[in-house]
């Protein structure tokens, strides 16, 4: 698509921001990019001993030591579940161990007054989670992640399952989408009448599992989707209604529209994805890149993709790019594309109770219904 002269200007004065900036106020704090120079309370200073010297440092977010420490500075904070319902909005809230085995915890939402309450044997859609961070921070129970959430599972209605995985560095990927797999099966074997999690045998309908997520939880979704294809679920099979990509996580070697072709730049976002897989995978590997596997990409297993981005968005070329893509690739599905303007990445998690975020919310709540 082509780049006005206007837009073009705009772009690098806002990439010449980001280059000043640390990585980490891209991808976790969610900020303008004037508040993004906003100071902030200083992080502890690394004892000065041996076991302090420093592999991998995300400056106010997270601080990983060639010992193995790791230190996260963001996205500890946690709140409790409701399991009597959020005053908010109604909506019960409960942490499960999703799979014991595994060690797979999540935290479910169950809407108020639900439609299978009202109507005996109806069933809602199920939403499977997962929260972004790049990877290293946030989890289920972030003061963020809990409100989505649970006001998806009220606009929907459904039952929502927020996944929380394991994190890098401690765990590099493919963990992270070792987990997300593993969730998808554990709720489809819960969605059962004599399913092991009573919230979902008794709500929750198989054949309307949604896999959702924001940035770095959208690229888990959809890989989950491209692996149902090639390791089909027993008794259920290899597709699912749909997924909904917020913001997607996805990177690649070359730039693409107007990224940044500045090598300091794009070697923060690669120096990010090498700590987040172990150093193991490169920046067009199809985990990160779909457009660098058209063959596989065609395979994904559901019949309805929502992509959203915005315009200030740090991916938002990857996820134009994506939504071309994945109808030239030869996928026979259904697309959905919703673009907001003149906000930045995952802006309706900080800015909640803002009309954009709630039309955003209505776009994805409505998707969700219709799978």
């Amino acid at each position: 698509m082509p780049v006005s002269a206007q837009e073009s200007s705009r772009r690098v004065l806002w990439w010449a921001a980001l280059l000043l900036a640390p990585l980490a106020a891209l991808l976790f704090q969610f900020q303008s990019p004037i508040q993004i120079f906003r100071p902030r309370a200083a992080e502890p200073k690394a004892a000065m001993d041996a076991g302090s010297e420093i592999e991998y440092d995300m400056p106010g977010v997270l601080r990983w030591h060639k010992s193995g420490r790791v230190e996260r500075f963001d996205g500890t904070e946690t709140v409790p579940p409701s399991p009597s319902g959020d005053p908010a909005n109604g909506v019960a809230s409960k942490d499960v161990a999703l799979d014991p085995a595994a060690n797979l915890s999540a935290r479910l939402y169950l809407p108020p007054a639900t439609a299978a309450d009202a109507e005996p044997g109806k069933r809602l859609p199920v939403v499977v989670f997962f929260h972004g961070g790049a990877f290293f921070v946030h989890t289920a129970a972030s003061p963020l992640y809990h409100r989505y959430a649970a006001t998806l599972a009220a606009a929907v209605p459904a039952v929502v399952v927020s996944v929380d995985y394991r994190l890098a560095p401690e765990h590099p990927i493919p963990a992270a989408y070792d987990d997300a797999f593993a969730a998808l099966k554990a709720v489809v074997a819960a969605c059962r009448p004599d399913g092991p999690e009573p919230w979902l045998a008794a709500h929750g309908d198989a054949s309307r599992i949604v896999l959702a997520g924001d940035s770095a939880g959208a690229n888990m979704a959809h890989n989950a989707a491209i692996r149902l294809r090639k390791e089909r679920i027993d008794g259920f099979g290899d597709r699912i209604s749909g997924i909904a990509l917020l913001h997607p996580y996805f990177w690649g070697k070359e730039p693409l529209g107007g990224e940044p072709t500045d090598a300091a730049v794009r070697g923060s976002f690669e120096r990010a994805w090498q700590v987040a897989c172990g150093g193991e995978l490169g920046p067009d590997h199809p985990y990160i890149n779909p457009m660098a596997s058209p063959e596989e990409w065609r395979q994904l297993g559901c019949g309805r993709v929502l992509v959203t981005t915005a315009e200030l968005c740090w991916f938002v070329e990857r996820a134009r790019a994506y939504s071309e893509g994945i109808k030239a690739c030869g996928w026979d599905g259904e697309l959905e594309v919703y673009d907001t303007k003149g906000e930045g990445h995952v802006y309706f998690l900080p800015k909640y109770d803002s009309e954009l975020a709630a039309k955003e919310l209505a776009v994805v709540a409505d998707f969700v219904r219709r799978c």
